[in-house]
């Protein structure tokens, strides 16, 4: 549509379309322990407690809120908690050849269901999939924490990934219902927190409690904090519920699906490590993944309820989104790889110190993303927002291409609150721009696609970076220390601490320069991707936030302006 009339139109067509796609019969927002909703802001997805004063209600979402973070965090702190009990798991059940599986097995199945997660709440009702999916997870947990051999690991690890496919999904999902996103700004930082925890707090406790408790506790903490997520959402979340819907699943779409990103995943995991770039493997792969993905996007014009509905993507902010959220995970991912690397190598410290360090990145993130937030909520402007946090980003990643063999921790601190801030820009923006582009009813596969993208991101930024970092460092020890420097550093390009001081002095002199000129090289690559998240972020309107803040906002009580005009409207 073009002309603005139409345009005002088709906005007004969709308005009182979402609550009945969100089953509520006219009230699209939930309610909270039990007290029934009623939509403040015309079907914006606000909260309401009817005969509650705005402080019980505040507190009644922030129970909620508590419920699905802790989800989130189950999501999150999984894969580093394992990560340092990974040498004792090999300890007593052996397969060190399989070692990798037991992360690509999760990681896998994580990507491959969360866009199902995601449809299966839109069609069937959010708070029964959510539960479901933690469920799974716990299943999950338990049957990693009693395997008997790698085999049985491998296997009960994609039942937990499946299981995670939801909860991230879920999260979200269920906070677009429940909160408008002109008040979502609110608790951004709290999201940004979860994030930051888990990436400081999971090696330590899964330091802490494989020394202390064993391996299989590792996956076992899991259990009590799962069932806490169980109890307080059964007992306090209540969204309307949705008529059972007679669609048919896409199955046909969901296989190919899953192939397509299966085949992603593993081309990002193998490629160069256990086979060559142009081995048979890895291009049969690639092959097999973008024919299994063309035929997903012609299945999905036909489909009646698609996986991934292609519409969604008419909107030039969701759009803008998902391609800024895939290139803030390609950067995230990279830089939570390397950093720890040269800091352990270069700079000398411990595994555990290395985590710590990453604290001036984590903290200026979750403090820029909480302000962000709540600037967003008070104004209802954002536009702004995505493009300084690309321009942080491609400033923090050049500034740490610069680091060598003479940087303090204090500069190269100063880089990583840099790079922190740009993130902290982009990191809940994205979803929350993404959520206000899509219809009501589109809110799961919105908030899952948000999701995959990111994933996706994380996993080709790992893989790219993480080659042409481990290349660099073999050729400048080739050449600064010879074939015997070479071999010595040839079966990984990580070495940790104890391995480094075993090295002779003249070796370990060579591999921190390589590590340093592979770190620069990596970053240089993170900073120009990143260059092409600032050009997106110039292509974002700025559409109107649904819904306004809870007292003072003279559009509360309207009907929702947040459709995004840029979308072509459907005729179904």
């Amino acid at each position: 549509m073009t002309s603005s009339g139409n345009q005002k139109k088709a906005a007004a067509d969709a308005v009182p379309a979402e609550p009945a796609a969100d089953g509520a019969g006219g009230a699209a927002g939930g309610s909270i322990a039990g007290a029934p909703g009623s939509s403040a802001s015309g079907g914006s997805g606000a909260v309401a407690v009817e005969g509650a004063d705005g402080g019980k209600q505040q507190r009644s979402v922030r129970v909620v809120l508590m419920a699905l973070m802790i989800a989130m965090l189950l999501a999150m702190l999984d894969n580093m908690i394992i990560g340092t009990a990974m040498p004792t798991i090999v300890g007593e059940l052996g397969g060190l050849a399989h070692l990798s599986w037991v992360v690509t097995a999760y990681t896998l199945a994580t990507a491959a269901s969360t866009p199902i997660w995601g449809k299966l709440g839109d069609l069937y009702g959010r708070k029964g999939v959510f539960l479901t999916s933690i469920v799974v997870f716990l299943i999950g947990s338990a049957l990693s924490g009693m395997a008997q051999d790698m085999g049985q690991l491998i296997g009960f690890r994609a039942v937990q990934g499946l299981g995670a496919g939801g909860l991230m999904v879920g999260v979200m999902a269920i906070i677009g219902d429940l909160i408008p996103p002109r008040e979502r700004g609110k608790y951004q930082g709290m999201m940004a927190g979860v994030m930051a925890l888990a990436m400081i707090g999971g090696p330590l406790v899964g330091g802490t409690i494989t020394d202390h408790l064993g391996w299989r506790w590792s996956f076992y903490i899991n259990l009590p904090l799962g069932a806490v997520a169980l109890a307080m959402i059964t007992a306090v979340l209540h969204l309307p519920a949705k008529e059972r819907s007679d669609a048919k699943i896409d199955y046909l779409g969901a296989a190919l699906l899953t192939v397509g990103i299966t085949a992603i995943v593993l081309v990002t995991t193998w490629g160069g490590t256990e086979y060559a770039w142009d081995s048979a493997m890895i291009l049969t792969l690639i092959f097999g993944g973008v024919a299994a993905l063309v035929g997903f996007v012609a299945v999905q014009t036909k489909a009646a309820e698609p996986i991934m509905p292609l519409h969604i993507f008419r909107s030039r902010n969701f759009s803008a989104m998902s391609v800024i959220g895939f290139l803030t995970g390609f950067v995230m991912f990279g830089a939570v790889l390397f950093l720890p690397l040269y800091q352990q190598a270069v700079q000398g410290a411990s595994a555990t110190n290395s985590g710590l360090l990453l604290l001036p990145m984590l903290l200026s993130m979750m403090v820029v993303s909480l302000v962000v937030g709540r600037i967003t909520t008070s104004t209802g402007k954002y536009k702004i927002f995505p493009i300084l946090g690309s321009i942080l980003m491609v400033a923090g990643l050049f500034l740490l291409a610069q680091m060598d063999t003479g940087t303090t921790r204090f500069t190269s601190g100063l880089y990583m609150a840099v790079l922190g801030a740009g993130m902290g820009f982009l990191m809940q923006i994205t979803m929350l721009v993404a959520q206000n582009s899509v219809e009501m009813k589109d809110m799961g596969v919105g908030s899952s696609t948000t999701t995959l993208f990111r994933t996706l991101g994380g996993s080709f930024g790992a893989a790219i970076m993480g080659a042409l970092f481990t290349n660099k460092v073999q050729d400048e020890m080739a050449a600064r220390a010879g074939s015997g420097g070479a071999g010595a550093t040839q079966q990984s390009a990580q070495l940790d601490a104890a391995s480094l001081a075993k090295l002779p002095e003249a070796v370990r002199e060579a591999y921190q320069q390589a590590v340093s000129a592979g770190t620069h090289s990596a970053f240089i690559l993170g900073s120009a991707i990143a260059v092409i998240a600032l050009v997106a972020a110039f292509f974002v309107r700025e559409v109107p936030l649904r819904g306004g803040p809870a007292a003072g906002d003279a559009d509360a009580g309207k009907a929702p302006a947040a459709v995004d005009t840029d979308k072509v409207p459907q005729s179904a």
